[in-house]
């Protein structure tokens, strides 16, 4: 079976990659990762598990060896708490792509997936919290989140570049937001979803019945699932799809509206403060699906309302067993 090659297969996306392809019956199986072993979110005995800081070239041509497929998930990043105070720190991922692009066209790669960002689009598309979900189109004229987002945006190009110039062939998805259990929760590198039923969790424990919120909690999002960021990852690798494509819900919520499901869950109702100079990001982003529904025939389906109650019992569990949050 062709060797899977996953990058920084010890953080969320990656180990819940590497347990999915296990699954599948994947016998062949690399995970990289820059973390101590002891540090990855997820491990199992059965793959070839490696510690290499891949802003190294030479620790690329070593884990791409032997590899055919490779899922390139590198990122240093978190929430809009971090990207907005770590723009350098976030941009040098691009090393990484860079690296392992020209490692895989030296090695003989066969495909290559490239996790990119809904954080590539243009912010004059997303001022407003009714905003019209965004078309893939809409990345040009170049305007994305500064730091993070003009990283994944120049990473893409690179992919195609590599594609067309050498007949690497390259496949990226646009993610939006992908969150559930064996995620970060707590330490300022956790998103929105994690952030809130930690808050949650911590005021019914506490018996502080209170909850603060970055920005005014109007602006809105989308929020995925990490099954549906499974599926859609690896169908695209496998597909023919050339440029780049949303893969994430189109069901949109506000950030009072996500506390309002949490505390549904939790069946608690808290005093809310609203912190206006805490990043809050754009006022609006969700994802245009109609391109991946038409090109594969699904698109991310799972409810917030599902994937919550998931996340929760999970976070929950972490808390009250006393259990340290994983390393992004």
């Amino acid at each position: 079976m062709k060797k899977q090659l996953i990058v920084v297969g010890g953080g969320f996306i990656g180990g819940h990659l590497v347990a999915d392809l296990l699954r599948q019956g994947y016998t062949n199986v690399r995970a990289v990762d820059g973390k101590p072993l002891d540090d990855w979110w997820q491990r199992f005995p059965q793959v070839e598990n490696w510690q290499l800081d891949l802003r190294v070239r030479k620790n690329c041509d070593t884990a791409l060896e032997g590899a055919a497929e490779v899922f390139n998930l590198a990122a240093d990043m978190g929430g809009m708490g971090f990207i907005e105070n770590n723009k350098a720190l976030c941009m040098l991922s691009v090393l990484i792509n860079t690296h392992l692009l020209q490692a895989a066209k030296e090695y003989g790669v066969k495909r290559y997936f490239y996790a990119s960002s809904a954080c590539v689009y243009a912010a004059d598309k997303q001022k407003s919290a009714a905003v019209v979900p965004l078309k893939e189109e809409d990345a040009y004229p170049a305007m994305p989140e500064d730091g993070y987002g003009w990283e994944k945006l120049f990473s893409e190009r690179m992919c195609r570049h590599f594609r067309e110039d050498f007949g690497l062939a390259t496949r990226m998805a646009r993610y939006h937001n992908v969150y559930g259990p064996h995620g970060t929760w707590t330490g300022g590198r956790e998103k929105a979803p994690a952030a809130i039923c930690r808050k949650v969790i911590e005021a019914k424990l506490s018996g502080r019945h209170a909850i603060e919120i970055w920005g005014d909690g109007l602006q809105t999002r989308s929020f995925m699932y990490i099954d549906d960021c499974l599926k859609g990852t690896q169908a695209i690798l496998h597909s023919d799809i050339l440029e780049p494509i949303n893969l994430g819900s189109d069901e949109s919520v506000t950030i009072n509206g996500l506390v309002d499901l949490v505390e549904g869950i939790a069946s608690i109702k808290l005093k809310r403060t609203y912190n206006l100079n805490a990043p809050k990001g754009v006022n609006g982003r969700n994802s245009d699906n109609a391109k991946i529904q038409k090109l594969l025939g699904w698109a991310p389906d799972t409810r917030l309302r599902d994937g919550l109650e998931k996340t929760y019992a999970w976070i929950y569990d972490q808390i009250v067993s006393g259990k340290p949050c994983p390393l992004y």
